[in-house]
């Protein structure tokens, strides 16, 4: 698979580990297997507990190097998975009580009946979602994609799926024109080194290895061809409880400040990423540039941008039924 240090990313181990360098991307949001609750670093004292969902470690990497979750009147743990579909099973089971995931993934949870609303929202330009080729590849352009089998990473409703339907639509292209197959990051990651996969849809530290190792970028995900936008959530069950409701508008403080600081200490962001999840400094500093800047309000905008989202993966018949966004937020902990 992946593993950030460029060069010896064909085990499974090491891929494992580059997974979690894909920070705060909204991209990441893959649906591999599951990983369990750990402590985290704060020192709070509080009798309330927040246990806070992450994936791949990505926000526990951002809050460690930033300090931002220091001296939390609440207890925290992290309901720690590698991907958005586990996480969302943890909020629905009551085992975390926040999310984090892209736009896509967030829609599906929705779809699914999860008891989860968007508090806050995160964005980015685009470019850590990409389609990428094998050098040697003859597909020069979308268009080219007519025919050919086309991997996504990883299960339907992430994140690169969304980017390679609305690519093929602004090419005139049916869904239907590719030959999709799902296959998880790690995987399609060994994969595409052997030559194995020609066409292949992913996002973050998968979409750099893989051009670090000589894949071609196709199209990425900038201009608009995905929203840019993610989601920290919050389950219903917690935010109806006063006392926890307060401790996650206070994480959601603590998560703007750390945001903040990764702004001004682009360095130092790349550096935890190399210590804490084995990336060579070119991806680290490669995924830095590609997080997100700042954590907004869910207001109309947003609102409006992931319905168009979840409009198009519904017309493909991907997302069904297809919730209604305006319905499933909470605006009232991050304000304008």
């Amino acid at each position: 698979m992946t593993d950030r240090n460029g060069t010896h990313l064909m085990t499974r181990t090491i891929t494992r580990r580059a997974l979690g360098a894909a920070l705060s991307l909204t991209a990441l949001l893959a649906t591999t297997a599951c990983g369990g609750n750990s402590e985290a670093a704060s020192d709070g004292s509080g009798s309330q507990t927040l246990t806070i969902g992450d994936q791949a470690k990505n926000l526990q990497t951002l809050f460690n190097a930033s300090g931002a979750l220091e001296g939390t009147s609440y207890k925290v743990k992290w309901a720690e998975f590698e991907g958005a579909a586990p996480l969302f099973q943890a909020v629905q089971a009551g085992a975390a009580d926040t999310s984090y995931a892209a736009d896509l993934p967030t829609l599906q949870a929705l779809s699914g009946g999860v008891p989860v609303k968007a508090v806050g929202a995160l964005r980015n330009d685009g470019t850590h979602t990409g389609i990428v080729v094998r050098g040697n590849s003859s597909v020069k352009s979308v268009k080219d994609l007519k025919g050919k089998k086309v991997v996504v990473s990883s299960a339907k409703g992430s994140i690169a799926e969304y980017l390679l339907a609305h690519v093929l639509q602004q090419a005139g292209l049916k869904y239907s024109d590719v030959k999709v197959q799902y296959l998880l990051p790690t995987d399609a990651q060994a994969a595409f080194t052997s030559g194995k996969i020609e066409a292949w849809a992913t996002f973050g530290v998968y979409k750099a290895v893989a051009e670090q190792q000589g894949g071609r970028l196709l199209v990425n995900g900038a201009d608009g061809r995905v929203s840019g936008y993610g989601f920290i959530g919050a389950s219903e069950k917690a935010l109806a409880d006063k006392g926890k409701k307060a401790a996650i508008a206070d994480y959601l403080r603590r998560l703007d400040k750390a945001l903040a600081w990764s702004r001004k200490h682009p360095d130092d962001y790349a550096k935890a990423i190399q210590r804490n999840n084995g990336a060579s400094p070119a991806i680290a500093k490669t995924l830095v540039s590609q997080a997100n800047g700042e954590l907004l309000p869910v207001n109309s905008q947003v609102v409006d941008a992931v319905q168009k989202v979840g409009d198009t993966m519904h017309g493909i018949g991907v997302l069904t039924p297809n919730p209604t966004v305006a319905d499933h937020v909470d605006s009232s902990l991050v304000k304008e």
